[in-house]
């Protein structure tokens, strides 16, 4: 790769064809590049804990782990709107502070034949955590793109969501789960009802406006309940995986201004994916509950 000697960047492209992919036991397609900084046992550890059955899913990607992959340039003039073409699109061989503020956590680049090339940009994860968790949300994803959603998961998560009294379930695990239910039930975005109860945010003490109902419009909007189901199941699957590989506090997830899916909640989520998606050997699934001080 004679252009990375002279500029420290390669094309994916260029990447793909030449980098050594390999085989995980699992049947996933992966391949390093450069100086990602993640020892081979904690890459190898991560990889390997996702179920067969998953992959299999999965056979047109190939996951590359690079330092960084750059994000798309901004397009030049007001209404250019085109995506740059797969040849275009640039990985770093080693970290530099310059080129941190141009990367971006992942990339997706079409490298040919139907395949597509998932870039991930090590250097820029702060620890093993939010690496495991960035490759697994993307493995999540590809899998809903591919199969959809378990019909088991999704009448869970839609009964979790719409449940009244006691029943009710608050929160969610992310912005986009957590927006596309409210959207689907009726209710604002941000669930800002006069009947709300504040529940304090894990930021800056801020506020947040929770339902005492799922009372919304009284009509489901079926798109947005689509939505709901496969966000929310992307994520139970990625905080699945996640737990296969480190051990976490679920708390550690509250990183964006949206109330976390109360932790019963997620455990009953988790277990239903954990028989879905037995643990491959030498892997375990356990749910902890700490006792309060």
């Amino acid at each position: 790769m004679a252009e990375t000697v002279q500029t420290g960047l390669v094309r994916a492209t260029q990447v793909a064809r030449e980098a050594d992919v390999r085989r995980s036991a699992n049947g996933l397609r992966f391949a390093t590049f450069g100086e990602t900084g993640v020892p081979a046992p904690d890459l190898d550890s991560m990889i390997e804990a996702v179920p067969p059955s998953i992959t299999a899913a999965l056979k047109g990607n190939t996951y590359f782990f690079v330092p960084l992959a750059l994000r798309e340039p901004a397009a030049e003039g007001a209404t250019a709107t085109a995506k740059t073409a797969p040849e275009q699109a640039m990985v770093a061989a080693e970290y530099s502070t310059d080129l941190d503020e141009q990367a971006i956590c992942h990339r997706n680049v079409s490298i040919g034949s139907g395949q597509q090339g998932i870039f991930i940009s090590t250097r820029l994860m702060g620890d093993r955590f939010a690496l495991c968790f960035e490759f697994f949300i993307n493995i999540a994803h590809a899998f809903v793109d591919e199969t959809g959603v378990p019909e088991r998961f999704a009448a869970l998560a839609w009964e979790q969501a719409t449940g009244a009294g006691a029943t009710a379930v608050r929160g969610e695990t992310s912005m986009d789960a957590w927006e596309a239910r409210n959207l689907a039930l009726g209710r604002p975005i941000h669930a800002e009802e006069p009947s709300a109860v504040a529940a304090p945010s894990p930021r800056r003490g801020r506020a947040f406006a929770l339902p005492a109902t799922p009372a919304g419009t009284g009509v489901i909007d079926e798109k947005e309940r689509g939505n709901f189901v496969s966000a929310a199941f992307s994520d139970s699957l990625a905080i699945y995986l996640l737990s296969l590989t480190v051990d976490f506090d679920y708390s550690e997830l509250r990183e964006r201004e949206y109330p976390l899916l109360a932790a019963a909640a997620l455990a009953t989520r988790l277990r239903l994916i954990a028989e879905l998606f037995p643990p491959n050997a030498g892997y375990e699934f356990a749910v902890r509950y700490r006792r309060r001080a």
